[in-house]
């Protein structure tokens, strides 16, 4: 551990809930855990109807581990009952609403009170506090704003820790890089392949990554690892940590790396409970440290409450370090679903076909295809799409651009499109494959 990264861990005042130890934690836990499902059971139609479809009643939740006799909560139930079914206070008093890209036009809606508003600001807070930043410091927002939580979400936790806020959001790189040399920012906020971006950027301006002012990187929403964190630091000679979350469950903060081990993410739980259930047989909780897919329940949420929504991401939990009463995430390993996380832009191939389908000249018949080519360091995708046998060769190349443009504008992220001869690409045979990942194993 260097002077800095030492003296940044003595000089941090906790919450009082990151210093109680296990046993309290857990009861704390479990009161707040019972009011939250007999609130949601209340106030949510849709939880009353998956638990008494179950034969499960709030009253039977006498301890943690009665958790498991619940239904889970899924992406589609959001969906389905978009945009505001899954709301448990009237709308007078929710105080601000973000909602996720969906596959079919169908956003996955959320929804936060003031005091929502103020639990998530503090434990973003607490995750850029473990990750380094410290009051007075000046943070570079770099996560995207909107209705996508990663931005607004991290500038108000950033808000509350004390910080000076810059908030650049992604892309104009070139901006983004005058305004570092510029403002002299302390941290960064970001996706880290975004980071990567930035730093390459530099070098190509000539300038060295590692003379600017920053110190540390909070970097999340696309998984990362080990290297990318090696790749980063030396890069950019920062302290580079941790912080995950999902919009359904808050958005950033449910879990932030501590600077001083870097060894994943403690998860804040005296405000989510954490599961880990086989991915193939849900109905199976694994112990702690077996890898398996992530689930959580939310202990104080007053707009959106959740129960044991199944998140998707591949990880174990493993006990706590620099906080030893809060379990710790290991690294995502990827998605029991077929979710594409595109240089930190979350997609579905129905989108692209959604897309696609809109432009007269392109067939439904899709493949996308994610590389790594040799000399680069972050994923690429092609979209390979066979044209329609009425359209000419020049109509397909102008289609394709307006396919790469529509994808751009619509999901958010940059690939490449090869419009290919009908009936080059492989059909069905019961279920079609659509993702062909040909990126490097390891």
């Amino acid at each position: 551990m260097t002077q800095e990264t030492a003296a940044a861990t003595t000089d941090a005042v906790l919450d009082r809930e990151e210093t109680i130890s296990r046993d309290e934690l857990e009861a704390l836990q479990l009161s707040r855990l019972q009011h939250t499902v007999a609130y949601a059971y209340d106030r949510v139609l849709l939880y009353k109807r998956k638990f008494d479809e179950a034969g499960v009643h709030p009253a039977d939740l006498r301890e943690l581990s009665d958790l498991a006799k619940f239904p889970f909560t899924t992406k589609e139930d959001l969906r389905l009952e978009y945009p505001f079914g899954m709301f448990a206070v009237p709308q007078n008093e929710v105080a601000r609403i973000h909602a996720s890209s969906g596959t079919t036009g169908r956003a996955t809606v959320v929804g936060y009170t003031k005091k929502d508003l103020a639990d998530w600001a503090k434990l973003v807070a607490r995750s850029l506090r473990a990750s380094g930043v410290r009051p007075g410091m000046k943070v570079h927002n770099a996560y995207g704003y909107g209705l996508f939580t990663g931005g607004m979400g991290a500038h108000a936790g950033a808000e509350a820790l004390g910080c000076t806020v810059i908030p650049i959001s992604g892309g104009q790189t070139e901006r983004q890089i005058t305004l570092i040399q510029d403002f002299k920012p302390d941290a960064i906020l970001a996706t880290p392949t975004y980071l990567l971006t930035i730093a390459d950027a530099m070098i190509k301006q000539g300038i060295d990554p590692a003379s600017t002012s920053l110190k540390y990187a909070v970097l999340g929403a696309e998984p990362w690892t080990e290297e990318m964190r090696h790749e980063l630091e030396t890069t950019m000679n920062l302290k580079a940590c941790d912080i995950y979350g999902l919009s359904e469950v808050m958005g950033p903060g449910v879990a932030g790396e501590a600077v001083e081990t870097q060894d994943g993410s403690h998860i804040w739980e005296d405000h989510f409970r954490p599961e880990i259930i086989d991915a193939f047989d849900p109905t199976v909780v694994l112990g702690d440290g077996e890898p398996g897919e992530l689930v959580f329940t939310s202990l104080t949420k007053e707009a959106l409450p959740i129960i044991r929504y199944r998140t998707k991401d591949l990880t174990r939990l493993l006990p706590g370090t620099a906080r030893p009463a809060h379990r710790r995430m290991g690294r995502i390993t990827g998605r029991s679903d077929d979710m594409i996380i595109l240089r930190g832009v979350n997609l579905f191939p129905s989108q692209i076909e959604e897309i696609a389908l809109r432009i007269p000249e392109l067939s439904p018949h899709f493949q996308l295809e994610l590389t790594r080519p040799e000399g680069h360091r972050m994923d690429q995708m092609t979209v390979k799409i066979e044209r329609r046998d009425t359209v000419t060769v020049e109509g397909a190349a102008a289609a394709a651009k307006v396919l790469q443009q529509q994808i751009k504008i619509h999901v958010g992220s940059s690939c490449a499109v090869d419009v290919v001869d009908p009936g080059s690409l492989e059909r069905s045979n019961g279920k079609l494959r659509r993702i062909y990942d040909m990126r490097p194993k390891g």
